[in-house]
């Protein structure tokens, strides 16, 4: 793919760093845009990583990782598609098929680090119990700086030795198959959004989705039209939840009663 050694490190650096605001001050935790474009000015082509982690933007919505589980490294997913695709110079299509399988990959090495993260945890329980807490202090930031080789070690292995790889894959991919790949792209942010949507209250307000359709798809007016309405919508919705709620607590007697314990009474 032909990356000077200066960018392999730096992407790898930006692998690294990303993971570990993931697991500490989550000031970026799920932009996978950002990092995305981050490489993409890294290697020269902020556009091509702009459109690519937009795709995995997407494709990442609805998905959370809730009661311990793991879910796909979207972040290492975005990286690794975006070098890809620039390096390889054959577009998204090339690059998705690289970067979503090895973030897919990353569950198990995330299920491993937690595994260990709880062996490092009970320790660190053992030594404050022995009251020696200088040991204690020294081993609980070990894992701190464990937990970003997850995203680490397989973006600098497909960067740096993916080439011979991705090449003689995607000589061997038939035209049919690329088609699909671009296809599948296409669609898969279609399902992030699907799965977003099952958490919104679609009863209530569904009528707005019809709107945004017949506002992108018929007018053709840009995203940031379609959102200036949508705020449009939303404030009047807001103040009249505001004045109910205003009005219900204002409602109430000198023993501090509402009108619905008068009712009771």
């Amino acid at each position: 793919m032909g990356f000077t050694i200066w960018q392999i490190i730096l992407i790898t650096v930006i692998a690294y760093i990303q993971r570990l605001d993931f697991e500490t001050a989550q000031i970026i935790p799920a932009n996978y845009m950002f990092w995305s474009c981050v490489v993409g000015a890294i290697l020269g082509d902020f556009q091509m990583g702009l459109v690519v982690g937009a795709t995995i933007q997407l494709m990442s919505l609805g998905v959370a990782a809730l009661g311990g589980s793991s879910t796909p490294d979207y972040a290492v997913a975005a990286i690794i598609s975006t070098a890809v695709a620039i390096g390889t110079g054959k577009g998204m299509a090339a690059g998705l098929a690289l970067g979503v399988p090895v973030g897919m990959i990353c569950i198990q090495l995330d299920v491993l680090l937690k595994i260990l993260n709880s062996f490092i945890t009970n320790k660190a329980h053992e030594l404050a119990d022995k009251r020696q807490y200088r040991k204690m202090r020294l081993l609980i930031p070990v894992m701190t700086a464990l937990m970003p080789l997850e995203s680490a070690v397989p973006v600098f292995i497909a960067v740096l030795f993916g080439k011979t790889v991705v090449t003689s894959i995607l000589n061997f991919m038939p035209a049919w198959f690329t088609v699909g790949l671009n296809v599948a792209g296409g669609m898969l942010p279609a399902v992030g959004m699907a799965m977003l949507l099952t958490y919104m209250p679609l009863k209530k307000y569904g009528y707005w989705l019809l709107v945004g359709f017949a506002l992108t798809a018929y007018l053709k007016m840009p995203i940031l039209g379609v959102a200036l309405i949508g705020a449009a919508g939303a404030i009047p919705t807001f103040m009249n939840y505001a004045k109910t709620n205003s009005n219900n607590n204002s409602v109430t007697n000198a023993n501090g009663l509402t009108q619905e314990d008068m009712e009771d009474e």
